[in-house]
């Protein structure tokens, strides 16, 4: 398996303002199932697509997640002797597509997508709120479920879970579990590797991969209310942790350990050709690794000595309800199944293998795909994305920051700034 992590994961970067009303239309069939683009309609621009009319369940996904989706699919028609139909569309187009067509009544009955577009599809009408019962809470890991919760209430059925973790050459050191970041500095650089730790910067910033190290250093990207749920408000950026966090970041760009010719591109890559003796990456990396014959151990990301625990980002992908599905009580249906148990998810799993968020399906997986379970395991200690629009103002200035504070910037004036632009853009 070889995976980008934007196959999975959509940042909430894309996900900008839309509109939306409702309206709803259907047409039932037998029993089957397809897996097809989403057709344009009549006299609209190529990018706006429409549901399946000759299908009783249409379900709207990219195309590897329609791909592992589209047996176990027809599978469960069979079973309920209706017709399912798997559409594909387009990573970045679905979430605008769907949007719109649920808007105008030719949507689909469910899509699969990631947890961070919930703010945006509840902001405009598109999901419903599902309900779990207690048998599949208690299956579920608490990130997976806190990750699909928004205002108090369940948007969506998980069914895998990203975050990231640290991959040790073992044939370059054998520190597999650095207990601080300095610990890991020191290793590596006493293995003689050319790069230290591979983790992606670029030119423009990764926040997303360096989220890890700028939670450690004591930054935050949203406060919580009492609830629990996050502040929009109150905007971490530029606070005094993450001015800490920008201290740490920029000794590492000092060291050579950070460097912005480290990218999402190549980030793997040094580390397959032996040339890195850490890396920080995810499940995508998996592939390239095993194929590469590197001798490697997985090990949770440490954080800086006398810091905070280094916390990186978790990515849940979940089944939901489109609020003016032609169809409603199927698409019910078919979420209650996705989460009476793992049946479904495991199924899913033999095509896409991605890491489990359900406990009976993690237990089957410990023997034979350990480091998938290992993912799981440190998604528990990572942070949700967040799922609130105002995420799409943090992704470019954060990451721009700290690609500059790597690069050598003052790391104080730098991050003030780009939490004075966020909080601009948000209005604040």
């Amino acid at each position: 398996m070889s995976l980008n992590r934007r196959s999975f994961l959509s940042m909430t970067a894309i996900a900008t303002t839309l509109a939306a009303a409702a309206a709803c239309g259907s047409d039932n069939t037998s029993t089957a199932a397809s897996q097809a683009p989403a057709e344009a309609t009549d006299g609209s621009t190529d990018e706006q697509v429409v549901r399946d009319t000759n299908a009783d369940l249409v379900i709207w996904t990219d195309e590897v997640k329609a791909g592992a989706l589209k047996d176990i699919a027809q599978q469960w028609g069979d079973e309920q002797d209706i017709t399912v139909a798997v559409q594909t569309v387009a990573n970045d187009e679905l979430q605008s597509n769907f949007i719109a067509a649920n808007s105008a009544g030719n949507g689909p009955d469910m899509i699969v997508a990631a947890h961070d577009w919930i703010g945006n599809l509840v902001q405009n009408g598109a999901i419903s709120p599902i309900t779990l019962d207690s048998a599949a809470e208690s299956n579920y890991s608490q990130v997976a479920l806190d990750a699909v919760t928004y205002d108090g209430q369940y948007y969506g059925v998980p069914y895998c879970v990203e975050t990231l973790g640290l991959f040790v050459n073992t044939d370059l050191t054998d520190v597999t579990e650095p207990a601080t970041i300095e610990e890991l500095v020191e290793a590596g650089q006493a293995s003689g590797a050319d790069v230290v730790l591979s983790l992606p910067v670029g030119e423009s910033g990764d926040a997303y991969h360096m989220e890890p190290l700028y939670t450690s250093g004591g930054g935050y990207l949203f406060g919580t209310k009492s609830d629990g749920s996050l502040d929009a408000t109150d905007v971490g950026v530029g606070g005094e942790g993450s001015i800490a966090a920008a201290e740490k970041i920029g000794g590492l760009g000092e060291q050579g350990v950070l460097a912005t010719s480290v990218t999402s591109d190549n980030a793997i890559s040094l580390f397959t050709e032996g040339k890195a003796a850490y890396l920080i990456s995810g499940p995508w990396a998996l592939g390239d690794i095993n194929t590469a014959g590197i001798n490697f151990e997985l090990s949770k990301i440490p954080g800086f000595e006398g810091m905070e625990d280094a916390r990186p980002f978790a990515g849940v992908n979940a089944f939901y309800v489109a609020a003016a599905g032609a169809n409603k009580a199927f698409a019910e249906t078919f979420v209650a199944d996705v989460a009476k148990d793992s049946t479904i998810a495991e199924a899913m799993y033999a095509i896409n293998p991605l890491p489990p968020v359900q406990e009976d399906l993690a237990s089957k997986l410990e023997s034979s795909d350990a480091n998938m379970v290992k993912f799981m395991e440190f998604a528990e200690n990572a942070d949700p994305m967040p799922a609130i629009p105002e995420m799409s103002a943090v992704w470019g200035p954060l990451g721009m920051a700290e690609a500059n504070i790597v690069g050598g910037s003052d790391p104080e004036s730098t991050m003030t700034s780009a939490g004075d632009e966020i909080r601009s853009t948000l209005g604040l």
